[in-house]
């Protein structure tokens, strides 16, 4: 019997949708594209770095790979809020300018897996220029919860990465 990613691969109903696995923040839901998502952990303490932004929590070793930790209540300017036991660190691999990176973001829990068609993704509002949403992919709608799809590139990407490169070169040295 195949599983459901395959399924819907080959589902004429599914052809043309993106899968996206989604996270809740502050009882909002979230997605990233599933094809980005490396593992799923369970919330540990990483190992905090001096002189990083206040959202880097710090680094993990994952299997010999030193990894940046962004706690993405933080990077959004919400409340921190006390990790639990639903709080969890999705691993997702992030491409940047020069190179690809993995990098963990703490989320308050794990929601879903949506297929959503980019005919249901709909464009982000333009807030002016004073609220940027350069790193939402688009707002879909999906069993009437609105689910802000992120470009983890954008938000992730070349500054952040960057950082992470000189996080791991100080944590390796």
């Amino acid at each position: 019997m195949a599983n459901d990613a395959t399924q819907s691969i080959h589902d004429p109903a599914t052809a043309g949708e993106d899968q996206y696995l989604t996270f809740i923040l502050a009882e909002e839901e979230y997605g990233v594209d599933i094809l980005r998502v490396q593992e799923i952990k369970g919330w540990e303490r990483p190992t905090p770095l001096p002189n990083t932004p206040d959202y880097i929590r710090g680094v993990i070793n994952v299997r010999g790979m030193i990894v940046p930790i962004i706690d993405m209540r933080l990077r959004f300017g919400m409340e921190p809020l006390e990790y639990g036991p639903t709080t969890v660190v999705i691993m997702l691999r992030v491409v940047g300018e020069e190179r690809e990176r993995v990098m963990g973001v703490v989320v308050d829990a794990v929601s879903e897996v949506y297929n959503i068609g980019s005919d249901n993704l709909q464009p982000a509002p333009d807030f002016g220029t004073r609220i940027g949403v350069n790193f939402v992919r688009g707002l879909a709608t999906v069993e009437e919860q609105m689910i802000l799809v992120l470009d983890i590139d954008t938000l992730l990407g070349p500054g952040l990465i960057a950082s992470a490169d000189a996080i791991e070169a100080e944590a390796t040295a």
